[in-house]
């Protein structure tokens, strides 16, 4: 059953996964079109474009606990998501940018030192766009696989600050941004508690 799910899974293109996670967006922009965006059309721009990078991080994060735990092999496509992820979080930060501060840069500056939630998020969004320019083979290459390895652990890191990103933008502790930090912080702990394939052959995995 597992080898014959990861065979099907090799024969997805990881283009399906980019044409996939471009719906999102595709939603999103026809809602602006027909005005179905609600009172406040920039906030909902915004926060459905930041919700949107925070799922495919998580979806990331999740593909090596998954092989791990069950064998699955979803270890093609993370690059995809990773690069769906920092797609997202770049909308996000130029819609608040340009529709939310007119690109008034010296407002902007002074709004991210005073609102810890900014801090927060544009940390991350940092560290994902330092991810998203080392995510190729040439990089690898040049880096060496262990440096590289050690720099993509910044998402490990990236993924709670989005979270609290998320959570302290509301002021509240809501229900959904909370139960995504606990999904996040589940995962980096099975990471942690399952250092190899409970009871798989990863490179059999990854053919």
């Amino acid at each position: 059953m597992r080898a014959a799910l990861n065979g099907r899974l090799r024969q997805i293109p990881v283009g399906a996964v980019w044409l996939g996670g471009l719906i999102p967006l595709a939603l999103l922009v026809w809602d602006a079109v027909a005005g179905g965006l609600g009172v406040d059309p920039i906030r909902d721009i915004e926060h459905r474009l930041g919700r949107t990078a925070l799922y495919f991080l998580i979806a990331s994060l999740a593909v090596t606990p998954l092989l791990r735990i069950t064998g699955l092999s979803l270890v093609r496509f993370r690059r995809a998501l990773g690069l769906l992820c920092f797609t997202y979080a770049g909308l996000h930060v130029l819609a608040w940018a340009v529709m939310d501060m007119a690109l008034m840069w010296g407002a902007m500056g002074r709004d991210v030192v005073k609102r810890p939630y900014l801090v927060f998020g544009m940390t991350a969004f940092l560290m994902l766009v330092v991810l998203a320019v080392t995510s190729n083979d040439v990089s690898i290459r040049r880096m060496g696989a262990a440096a590289w390895r050690r720099l993509h652990k910044l998402a490990y890191v990236a993924a709670p600050l989005v979270a609290l990103h998320w959570i302290w933008a509301l002021k509240t502790f809501p229900l959904e941004p909370g139960l995504w930090l606990a999904a996040i912080l589940l995962l980096l702990g099975l990471r942690a508690a399952v250092p190899r394939p409970i009871r798989w052959n990863i490179a059999q995995a990854q053919k």
